[in-house]
């Protein structure tokens, strides 16, 4: 076994390289989910020509992988201290800690990135409160720790009125307090909503939207 290879395998070192880890994949998944969607945005919504239209996209893809990145590697730091401090044992609190002051040194500046990732955690997290489906959604473990934990979803009832009440409250927002919704889901309801009101000809209603 070489110098290297038995560095990486020492258990005294896993702790700190789970740092490193964390942060390349947060940033490799914050290119993978924001790339295709600020490229799909640009085409849809972009305005100006394509060099503009590529820079917001370069900007928009690195500022979600550089903040999942640093968050990431913020958040377990912060575990690693937390555990070391009470012994080498975690309690639970610890995780709430290190993702409170996590957030808010890495998403507590507000910009149009930053705003959707919160808006994303912050519905998976009312959501989470619905009681729970008999099953699983896979009876396959998830995780490479080999976790047992399982996610369940949604009891099929409670998640009809969570449904219906979502988009009861988002449909009004937009009709009559538009001002409060995130830009990007702003555009995309105008264009499904209120550009689907305009045309002037057989070109405007079927190939192009104005």
């Amino acid at each position: 076994m070489s110098s290297i290879t038995h560095w990486l395998s020492d258990p005294r070192m896993h702790d700190y390289l789970a740092i490193v880890k964390g942060a390349r994949n947060g940033f490799v998944y914050g290119v993978k989910v924001r790339f295709p969607h600020a490229l799909i945005m640009a085409i849809l919504f972009g305005r100006g020509d394509w060099k503009s239209r590529l820079l917001v996209i370069y900007r928009a893809t690195k500022q979600h992988a550089f903040n999942l990145a640093k968050f990431v590697s913020l958040y377990k730091t912060l575990l690693l201290l937390q555990r070391k401090a009470n012994g080498g044992k975690q309690r639970s609190a610890d995780t709430f800690v290190a993702g409170l002051l996590g957030g808010y040194v890495v998403f507590g500046d507000r910009s149009a990135v930053n705003e959707q990732i919160v808006l994303y955690i912050v519905s998976r997290v009312i959501a989470s409160f619905m009681p729970r489906a008999g099953s699983p959604y896979s009876k396959a473990p998830t995780g490479a720790s080999g976790s047992v934990v399982r996610p369940i979803p949604p009891d099929p009832r409670y998640f009809s009125v969570f449904a219906a009440l979502s988009w009861g409250a988002v449909m009004w927002l937009f009709q009559h307090r538009g001002e409060a919704i995130q830009p990007g889901m702003f555009n995309s309801m105008t264009y499904l909503y209120r550009d689907s009101e305009v045309w002037t000809d057989l070109r405007t209603l079927l190939w192009h939207n104005t």
